[in-house]
């Protein structure tokens, strides 16, 4: 026994079907309540789709209504317009209505033009730009004019229109050599003309020198995490200076001793963390900067000759600079400590002491009188000393991670830079001085 076939019922089949489509089983508002039946105007007058066929049950037996030839069913030489029905009244879209082209979604908005594009007010990339293209391009790009105006900062590409920015000339050793130059020879005439002249100018351009020094350490050592108080190191350091001007080393010791405690003692108000890091940055500035420079002061204060002293002492450290200098650029193979100063060679320590020792050796015997090996001694031990001096800071400044203490002189860095062999150069000046010129005498 066939099973029931909810599409096949009592009505014909095939070319003797009406055009109406079979009614189905169940009630139609139930299942589809949003497929009204509607009619009236609003019914679309163009073509429509034909009905789709129902889909063949797995249960169905053969010889339903969709065993029959397609011939039989829809005609065999009925043309295609011919298949195409205009959907009836009650069909389930006869309530919509027809879309025009002026009702369409998109019709308000203006159409797009080449200039809209979105990357129309990018210019093109062009060959010489650093991108090549693997493709010819269909159309030739005009070459874009130069930009006018002020150039924003940053790197420019060189060329022949635009030739690169030429970098200040440096030397060997890493420096502006014409402006170290200039530099040095206006420090030296800034210390030697009041020197000479008005010697108590020497003493205010000393208090100066050591007052930009203390402030330039200070500013080196925050780097790392200390902060010794400024204004107790600056007011300190000054009354160093003139203790050893007018009192001699006693005072020396005295103001060192003043400008430590009242470190401690300003530093007291900013509580008790890092007190310990604070006072040992401030004591090691006080002994570098104040204490080391005091003897300069007692060295231009000797009654009768204390610019002479000042001017061998200084002339000593200035030629064991130029000597190392000319012997490592010229000879220098084997470094003395690569670790704390890599371009300081023995062939340039041996040319520093050499021109310190040939220059001193003439110096004190035209001023002072003393025999030639006297000041021979004196020039290597202030060779030496002041290449001490250059190595300390040198290291300081690697374990604070700086390359200069400032850049306040042009190619030299900063005025610690350039005290730095002097320092340690004027004690030792100040006690062999004080040992042979009144043995000589």
């Amino acid at each position: 026994m066939s099973h029931l076939d909810p599409y096949s019922g009592t009505e014909p089949r095939g070319w003797e079907r009406s055009d109406r489509p079979p009614a189905l089983p169940w009630p139609e508002r139930e299942v589809e309540p949003w497929s009204p039946r509607q009619s009236g105007p609003d019914l679309s007058a163009g073509p429509q789709a034909p009905l789709r066929p129902p889909v063949r049950r797995h249960d169905e037996p053969n010889g339903g209504p969709y065993d029959e030839p397609v011939g039989d069913r829809f005609g065999a030489d009925r043309p295609l317009g011919d298949l195409v029905r205009p959907l009836p009244d009650d069909a389930p879209t006869s309530h919509l209505a027809p879309v025009r082209d002026d009702d369409a979604p998109a019709a308000h908005l203006t159409p797009v033009r080449d200039d809209d594009q979105p990357t129309a007010q990018f210019a093109p990339v062009r060959d010489d730009d650093g991108f090549r293209s693997s493709f010819p391009s269909p159309v030739a790009e005009p070459e874009p004019a130069p930009p006018t105006g002020r150039r924003f900062r940053g790197r420019r590409r060189a060329s022949a229109a635009r030739p690169a920015t030429p970098l200040p000339a440096t030397g060997r050793a890493g420096r502006n050599l014409p402006a170290a130059i200039g530099v040095g020879l206006g420090l030296g005439a800034l210390v030697l003309v009041p020197l000479f002249f008005f010697l108590p100018g020497f003493l205010a351009v000393l208090a100066a020198a050591i007052g930009v020094g203390i402030w330039e350490m200070t500013r080196a050592v925050r780097r790392s995490g200390a902060h010794p108080p400024l204004l107790p190191l600056l007011a300190g350091g000054v009354l160093t200076i003139g203790l050893a001007w007018f009192a001699g080393p006693d005072a020396l010791s005295l103001g060192l001793l003043v400008t430590v405690l009242g470190t401690m003692i300003w530093r007291l108000g900013d509580g008790p963390a890092g007190f310990q890091r604070d006072i040992t940055a401030a004591t090691l500035i006080a002994v570098y900067v104040p204490f080391l420079g005091g003897f300069a002061a007692m060295l231009a204060a000797a009654p009768g000759d204390g610019h002479l002293r000042v001017l061998v002492t200084v002339v000593g450290v200035v030629l064991s600079d130029t000597g190392g200098y000319a012997a490592g650029v010229s000879f220098g193979k084997h470094p003395m400590a690569p670790r704390i100063s890599p371009k300081k060679s023995w062939e340039g320590f041996a040319g520093s002491v050499t021109a310190a020792a040939v220059g001193s050796a003439l110096l004190l015997w035209l001023l002072f009188d003393v025999a030639p090996w006297w000041g021979a001694v004196f020039g290597v031990a202030v060779s030496g000393a002041a290449v001490l001096g250059d190595l300390a800071e040198s290291m300081i400044k690697r374990d604070l991670g700086v390359k200069d203490m400032s850049t306040l002189l042009p190619g030299h860095g900063g005025l610690m830079d350039r005290l730095d062999s002097v320092l340690f150069a004027v004690p030792t000046a100040y006690l062999l001085l004080a040992i042979l010129v009144p043995v000589v005498g």
